[in-house]
């Protein structure tokens, strides 16, 4: 169990605290919402938490097999849709690993990012269009 606190500062903006280690984010309400888009939305977190997530199980995979992955990126795109309610539509994620990963492991660790909690929390209708791309 992971405890967080969330205070609402007012003007659309909140903090968040994380329990166990004290870090803090905040977050602003999207310019298309009403807000002034002065850092992370809370939708924009969610994209970002499914990047950082399948980076985590792609580094976890890539320990447990000694490959090297220091330095993969993921490029998330979300996209908002509004009808039946507004919600995220799609996560769009473009993921860049070091051409050096072995061929022959390349399925396992992309399934590994696949099949990250993040993602396996997400809603069905929440299109998830993940590429990877080894350079």
């Amino acid at each position: 169990m992971v405890e967080m606190n969330v205070t609402y500062e007012g003007e659309l903006h909140c903090s968040a605290k994380h329990g166990p280690s004290g870090n803090l984010i905040s977050t602003d309400a999207p310019k298309d919402n009403q807000g002034r888009g002065e850092s992370f939305s809370p939708t924009d977190l969610v994209g970002a938490a499914l990047g950082t997530c399948m980076l985590t199980l792609i580094g976890i995979y890539a320990k447990r097999h000694n490959i090297e992955v220091k330095g993969a990126t993921a490029h998330v795109t979300k996209e908002m849709v509004t009808a039946p309610i507004r919600r995220i539509g799609k996560l769009t994620l473009r993921i860049r690993l070091p051409g050096s990963v072995p061929v022959e492991q390349r399925a396992a660790l992309e399934n590994a990012a696949l099949t990250c909690p993040v993602s396996k929390s997400l809603h069905a209708d929440l299109v998830v269009d993940a590429k990877f791309e080894y350079v």
